[in-house]
C-alpha cells in the first residue's frame, strides 16, 4: 500500500510538473512579441478567398500539394538514422560559419543613390536583405538587422554588424517582404520604420504580424499571389514561392503566405525570390513577366533534405534560367548558418556554375554598390578566406 502510494505522488507530481510546463509554454508563446499575430478577422477572411488557401486545414498551401507534408515526413531524424547521425550539426565536418569576418564596405550611400531612372542600384548587406535603388525610390527587401534570426538573441546569431546600419539607411519608400521566418521578417527593424511613412508590401497574412508590432494598416499593402499594383512608377507583382512560413516552429504553421518578388518599371526589370525551392512556378514566372535584368534568387541553406523549400545549387541556374535572367545575385547565404553546408560553398559553386553556361553572376561584399549599367564587380572576395 505504501509503496503504491509512493507511486501515486510520484505520478501526481509528475503529471503536475508536465501541466506547469505546458502551462509555461502557452504563456511563452501567447506573451512573446516576437511570435507576431496569427491572421484574425478581415484579414483572415481575405485569407479565406484565395486560391492558395486550404479551407479544410485553415492554411496556404503550395502549387505543388503536399510538398510540405512530404519534406518533414522524409527530413526527420528517424526517417534514416544511420544517415542523419552524421548529417546534423554535432558531427558535421564542414565550416558552416566562417571564423572571421567577411569583407564589407561600411556605412557607404552613393550620393547618387536615386538617379536610377534607367539603371537599378543595389547593395546587398547579407542573407536576404537586399537595398535597391529603383526608378529613383528606395527599396528594402527582406530588412534583418538584428543580432539574430530567431526569437531569442542567442541563437542563429549572425557573423558581423551590418555593413550599413539600420540607423545610415537613406529614407526607405517601400519595404518588400517575402515571408515571416526570422530570417526575412525581423520585428525589431520593423519597429524602427513606425514613425516612418515607408509603405510596407507585403503576402496575404503578414499585416497581422505588422499591426501587432504598431504598423497603420494603411501603410501595408496585402497581396495574393499573381496580383499586381503600379506604384510611383513601379510595378509590383507578388509572385508564387514554394517555401512555408511560421515564426512558431511547427505550431501555426501556413498561417500567413510566402512569395517572391517581381518589379518592373519602362526602363528595368528585377526579381527577388525571398525563400524557394526548385519548382514550375520559376518558368512559369519567366514566361509570364520575364525577362528580368537582375535576378536576386535563393542560393544558400540547402540540404537535401529539405530540398523542396530551398534551391540547390544546381537549381539555382536552372531558376535563373527559367526566369530569364540577365544578371544573377545570389542571395540567403553568408550572415546566418542555419544549415550544414560550408559558408562559402555558395559562392563557389554558383560562379563556378555561371561560368560553365555564360552567365553573367555577381557577388559583391556587403554593402558593397552596384550599379547594373556600369562595370560590374568581379572579385572572388571569399577564396583568400577558405581554409
Amino acid at each position: 500500500m505504501a509503496r503504491r502510494s509512493k507511486v501515486a505522488r510520484w505520478v501526481k507530481r509528475g503529471s503536475t510538473l508536465l501541466l506547469l510546463m505546458a502551462t509555461g509554454a502557452v504563456l511563452l508563446f501567447s506573451q512573446c512579441e516576437q511570435f507576431g499575430a496569427v491572421p484574425s478577422g478581415s484579414h483572415h477572411q481575405r485569407m479565406t478567398e484565395s486560391p492558395n488557401y486550404n479551407p479544410e486545414k485553415d492554411i496556404f498551401v503550395n502549387e505543388t500539394p503536399g510538398v510540405i507534408d512530404e519534406m518533414f515526413a522524409h527530413s526527420g531524424f528517424w526517417a534514416n538514422p544511420r544517415k542523419n547521425l552524421t548529417n546534423n550539426f554535432l558531427f558535421n565536418p564542414n565550416t558552416p560559419t566562417p571564423n572571421v569576418f567577411l569583407p564589407e564596405v561600411r556605412g557607404h550611400l552613393p550620393s547618387d543613390l536615386r538617379d536610377t531612372s534607367d539603371t537599378v542600384k543595389f547593395t546587398w548587406l547579407g542573407h536576404a536583405t537586399v537595398l535597391a535603388s529603383i526608378n529613383e525610390k528606395t527599396i528594402l527587401f527582406d530588412p534583418v538587422f538584428s543580432e539574430s534570426a530567431a526569437p531569442v538573441s542567442w541563437v542563429v546569431k549572425r557573423y558581423q554588424p551590418p555593413a550599413i546600419s539600420i540607423y545610415e539607411l537613406p529614407s526607405i519608400d517601400f519595404i518588400v517582404i517575402s515571408h515571416d521566418h526570422y530570417d526575412h521578417l525581423d520585428m525589431k527593424a520593423i519597429k524602427f520604420f513606425r514613425e516612418s511613412d515607408t509603405r510596407f508590401l507585403v503576402p496575404l497574412g503578414v499585416a497581422s504580424h505588422l499591426e501587432h508590432w504598431g504598423i497603420r494598416r494603411d501603410r501595408v499593402i496585402e497581396f495574393d499571389w499573381w496580383q499586381t499594383r503600379d506604384i510611383a512608377g513601379i510595378s509590383f507583382t507578388c509572385t508564387p514561392a514554394q517555401h512555408f512560413s511560421g515564426r512558431t516552429a511547427t505550431i501555426a504553421m501556413q498561417k500567413t503566405l510566402w512569395s517572391s518578388w517581381a518589379l518592373r518599371t519602362e526602363a528595368t526589370s528585377v526579381y527577388f525570390s525571398g525563400d524557394s525551392g526548385y519548382a514550375g512556378h520559376f518558368k512559369e514566372i519567366g514566361d509570364r513577366l520575364g525577362p528580368f535584368d537582375l535576378t536576386f534568387i535563393d542560393a544558400g541553406q540547402y540540404n537535401e533534405r529539405w530540398r523542396q523549400v530551398h534551391n540547390l545549387p544546381p537549381e539555382v541556374i536552372d531558376a535563373f534560367n527559367d526566369l530569364n535572367g540577365n544578371i544573377l545575385v545570389p542571395i540567403g547565404w553568408g550572415m546566418f548558418t542555419l544549415a550544414l553546408h560550408d559558408w562559402f560553398e555558395p559562392p563557389v559553386e554558383i560562379s563556378s556554375r555561371a561560368l560553365e553556361i555564360g552567365a553573367i553572376a555577381v557577388i559583391p561584399r556587403f554593402g558593397e554598390w552596384v550599379d547594373i549599367k556600369q562595370k560590374l564587380p568581379d572579385e572572388k572576395w571569399w577564396e583568400p578566406l577558405i581554409e
